[in-house]
Parts: C-alpha cells; sequence; structure tokens
C-alpha cells in the first residue's frame, strides 16, 4: 500500500445479531495498511429493526391513502404519497417479503374502490381485488432490487407502468382499474396524459413518490446531505409543476355543433334495474319526445344530434316490432340522427351483441357500432361449461356478448364521432383506434344503474375526463340513470346528470379532427418506460449475483 485510497470490501458481518450478506464497506487506508475511517454503504447496507407485523400495518395504511386519491373521495394528491409509502415498506426487504408486503397494500388499495363489485356477490369481489393486488405484489418484489441502481425513482417509476401495463392487458384482456393515471384527472400531473397518455400520467406521479421516498429514506439513515436529500425532495416537488405546464390545448376546433344526451333513468336498481319489459325503451323514447316538444317550444335549441345510452333499447328492435316502432317514433319525432344503444341478437341462438345503433329520421336504422370489449363474467362467461354448474349466478347471463371487430368511428349527422361502450373507456388503445380513424368527438355509452351509489359511476367519469385531455376531444357521456356529462377537451365538466335521475343534457360542442402528441405515439411510451423498468430489475439482479 503507497498512500490513502478507498476500497471497497465485500463482506459478511453481524449487526445487532443479524447476519448480513454483501454490505459494501467504504474504508480510508493508510500507508501501513490501517483503516482509519468506515460506513456502511447502499440502500440494502442497513438492516431494518421494523418487524414484519408493523410492515404489514403500515401496508394498510399506505394503500387506503393511496385509494383515497381516487373517485369518490378524489383527494388526487395522495397518490403520489401511497406510492412513497409502498417504496419505504420495501426498502432493504427481500423479494418474499417485500411481496407480502405489496400484496396487503394492493388489497388496501383494491377492496375499498371496487367495493361495488359488491353488487354481483361478495366472493367477486374479493377475488377480483386478490387478483389486482398480485400484479402489485410482483412489482413490490421487484422494488428493492431497482432501489440499489443509480437513479432509482426512474426505476421505481417505470415499474408502475409495467405494473399497469401487465393487469391492462391479462387475464381475459385485463382490468385498468385503479391505475395511478385514472386518480389524476385534474391534478398537477392530469396535462402530460396530452404528451404520453396514462401511462405517462402513472410515471409522473409514481417518480414524484419515489422520489419523496427517496428523501425520506435519507433521513432515515441520517444522510441528510444535498444530493441524499435536498435534491430528491425538491425534485419531487418540482415533478408536478413541470407536468403541469405540459399543453393541454390539443388541435384547433373545426367547428361546434349542438348535442342532445338523454338520460332517461331506469325504474330498479342494482342487478334488477331493467324493471318491466320495455320500460328502459319507454323512457328514453318519452324523454326523446319531450325533447322535441321543448324544441318546437322554443326552449331549447335544435340539437344537431341526439345520444342515447348503452342499452336504452332493453329489447332487440330488430325483432321486435313494437321496439322498432317506438324508437323509429321518437327518431322522426325529434328530427335529427340519433345514436341507440341497444342489445341486439346473434350471430347464432348463443350470442347478443352490445351495439351503438345510428338512426336517421328518414331512412331509419343504419351503421351500428358493437362493443369489442365485452366484461368477462358480465357480458360473457369464460369456461362457461365448466363453470356453470359450480356457480349459480352465471345463469343470469345465458347468452354470451359477442365482440366487435371495427372501431366505433360512426357519422352522426354533421359530427364523424367515436364510439366506445362502458368499461372500453379505461383501455387506452380501445379510445386511440377511433380517434386515429377520423372521431371528431368522443362519445362513452355507459349504462352504469346496477352500480348507482357506489362510487363506480364516478370512477368511470374520471376515465373520460382523462381521455378528453389525452386526445384533445369532447367527450359525451350518456348513462341510463347517470352520470352523463359533456366533458370539454382540457378535461372540464361542462355539463352534467346526477345518477338516479331522468335529465337531458343539450350544449355545444367543439368538433375536432387534429391530433395530440399522445394519440399519435400510442403506446410507445407505455412500452419504452416498462422496457426500462423490466430492465432496471434484471441490471439490479446481475449486478447482486455477481457479487455474490
Amino acid at each position: 500500500v503507497s498512500g490513502p485510497f478507498p476500497v471497497l470490501v465485500p463482506s459478511r458481518v453481524h449487526h445487532s445479531g443479524a447476519l448480513v450478506n454483501e454490505v459494501s464497506i467504504r474504508m480510508t487506508v493508510t500507508a501501513s495498511g490501517v483503516p482509519v475511517t468506515g460506513s456502511t454503504g447502499g440502500p440494502a447496507a442497513r438492516p431494518s429493526r421494523l418487524r414484519l407485523g408493523a410492515r404489514l400495518g403500515l401496508a394498510i395504511l399506505g394503500g387506503a391513502v393511496l385509494a383515497l386519491a381516487f373517485p369518490p373521495y378524489d383527494a388526487q394528491l395522495l397518490a403520489p404519497v401511497g406510492v412513497a409509502a409502498l417504496t419505504l415498506l420495501v426498502a432493504g426487504q427481500r423479494a418474499r417479503r417485500a411481496a407480502l408486503i405489496g400484496l396487503v397494500f394492493g388489497l388496501a388499495v383494491f377492496l375499498p374502490m371496487l367495493s361495488w363489485m359488491t353488487v354481483i356477490g361478495p366472493d367477486a369481489w374479493v377475488l377480483l381485488a386478490l387478483l389486482e393486488a398480485a400484479f402489485v405484489a410482483a412489482m413490490a418484489a421487484t422494488t428493492p432490487a431497482v432501489l440499489r441502481l443509480p437513479a432509482a425513482p426512474l426505476w421505481v417509476g417505470s415499474l408502475w407502468v409495467a405494473q399497469e401495463a401487465a393487469r391492462d392487458r391479462v387475464p381475459f384482456g385485463g382490468f385498468p382499474w385503479g391505475r395511478l393515471a385514472f386518480a389524476e384527472t385534474a391534478s398537477p400531473f392530469t396535462p402530460v396524459a396530452a404528451v404520453g397518455g396514462a401511462p405517462l400520467v402513472t410515471f409522473v406521479t409514481a417518480l414524484s413518490g419515489a422520489l419523496l421516498a427517496a428523501a425520506a429514506l435519507a433521513v432515515a439513515r441520517r444522510r441528510i446531505r444535498f444530493g441524499t436529500f435536498v435534491a430528491p425532495l425538491a425534485a419531487a416537488l418540482l415533478v408536478p409543476v413541470l407536468a403541469s405546464l405540459a399543453p393541454t390545448g390539443g388541435p384547433e376546433t373545426d367547428r361546434e355543433v349542438t348535442v342532445a344526451l338523454v338520460q332517461g333513468g331506469v325504474p330498479g336498481e342494482g342487478m334488477d334495474f331493467l324493471g318491466e319489459r320495455e320500460q328502459v325503451l319507454r323512457n328514453h323514447v318519452g324523454a326523446t319526445k319531450r325533447l322535441a316538444e321543448r324544441v318546437e317550444a322554443g326552449q331549447v335549441a335544435r340539437p344537431d344530434l341526439v345520444i342515447w345510452p348503452e342499452n336504452s333499447s332493453d329489447i332487440d328492435p330488430f325483432t321486435d316490432d313494437a321496439a322498432y316502432r317506438l324508437i323509429d317514433g321518437a327518431v322522426r319525432g325529434v328530427g335529427v340522427p340519433v345514436l341507440v344503444g341497444a342489445v341486439v341478437d346473434g350471430p347464432g341462438p348463443t350470442y347478443v351483441r352490445n351495439s351503438g345503433i345510428v338512426w336517421d329520421p328518414a331512412t331509419g336504422p343504419g351503421k351500428r357500432y358493437v362493443k369489442r370489449h365485452p366484461v368477462p363474467f358480465g357480458e360473457y362467461i369464460p369456461f362457461r361449461a365448466q363453470l356453470s354448474g359450480l356457480i349459480e349466478r352465471l345463469d343470469q347471463i345465458p347468452r354470451d356478448f359477442y365482440p366487435g371487430s371495427e372501431p366505433g368511428v360512426l357519422q352522426l349527422g354533421p359530427a364523424t364521432i367515436g364510439d366506445v361502450i362502458c368499461f372500453e373507456v379505461a383501455y387506452d388503445g380501445l379510445v386511440r383506434d377511433v380517434v386515429t380513424g377520423g372521431a371528431q368527438v368522443l362519445v362513452v355509452q355507459t349504462n352504469n344503474a346496477t352500480y348507482n351509489g357506489t362510487g363506480q359511476p364516478q370512477q368511470q367519469m374520471a376515465m373520460s375526463r382523462l381521455r378528453a385531455v389525452e386526445h384533445g376531444r369532447a367527450v359525451l357521456v350518456t348513462a341510463t340513470s347517470g352520470i352523463s356529462a359533456v366533458v370539454t377537451p382540457d378535461g372540464e365538466v361542462q355539463a352534467q346528470a346526477p345518477e338516479r335521475t331522468a335529465r337531458t343534457l343539450v350544449e355545444d360542442v367543439p368538433l375536432r379532427s387534429g391530433t395530440t402528441l399522445a394519440t399519435r405515439v400510442g403506446s410507445g411510451p407505455e412500452w419504452l418506460l416498462t422496457l426500462l423498468g423490466v430492465g432496471a430489475v434484471l441490471v439490479a439482479w446481475r449486478r447482486r449475483r455477481r457479487a455474490r
């Protein structure tokens, strides 16, 4: 040894009675080889004294904090705090223990968020929450590894995007409820949706939370320096400020049209919302006729087009002459094209199709959109032959919904609309397809009557608001019994009809043909961030293996 220099010594040491592997000890060595200073290094080097039971209790608390960020609570700025909580709880933990912490955290998020599933059954609610929480557990298991890397908050944010990308797709086409982006529909993080879509909103939200966690770790380890505490804390506060500066104006307006959204109401609630045969259809026919009377009396402007919700005709008008005449009479009475939501028989005797039908006052029914993503166990039964004898409730869905194959781009009077039905608004690709297909305005036909008063309609409304910003389009949400709304291209609610009411909204909305950057790049940011997250995990594991 010729002079003082730092030495990294891989070693196995005892700390508080526990054997700790792979601790890097930084020492300054004199010319005689005598160490004069030393300190443990690396986020995983200092074993935590917090017991597993305490961590699980805090995981429940942290998950509840994140759940409060979502509708109907809308404490949106708590989302980064929830991310920070999970990051802190798994820091320095082995993968299995981190996965258990993540599972408990995920359950604390999804059980309250998905409580509307109790309408279907408590078993369905718990199973769905467990499934969604399992993805959070998988992400949590990999988080301690990336926390050992430089720029760790970037990789944590990317892992949140990767986790959401996976559960948005599997199983059975995925279930995107509970994405961080859907908690940030009116917050400083929202504007980046116009740049990189919902995945980028999730990333900046998680990044801010991970930076908060980095600052908190510095305090816990008594390393309060500029680089370890001040810089990440300042960055955590700066991220939402920079995100709020992203442009949300979107493309310019081509022109405006007047639209009428008919919320006709339903006779019942829960699984029995349909009431008597034809009642839902008659409610919407009656509301449309009253609209026509108000137009003739000069009380409201004459609309250029009318939107009915999903399932507004509870009878197939192509096989039932009475239903056909009711719809046709209402459309002729209002005198403008109407988008009618109806469940249509076929193909064959074992299927039905959830459809949006363009109904013209002169020529009758024309082009239609068939829902492309039916809800598993809600609109079709996977493994029907194997499960039917085991679960009696499945008999309530005697025929499976047949999926459509084409995007819902329809010409409705003077407007080219992009129709998505109910839960489809949660899926990035299904919404983007109609915009790239030429839609000037987005339409969400939905039937939330089963879930009135549960918070589910508010959660779906939040998704519609994010889609407006993402694609720079007005969004027309029409529900049988609420919430119907007109959302402006910047995500603001221009008009709204509350739940459990019959109401018709008549509003002017912009038509746009240009596209935002998010529309043009599509799923590119999601795949890039997912690859970064997965790549970081692989690098961290490879480094650890080499160290061993």
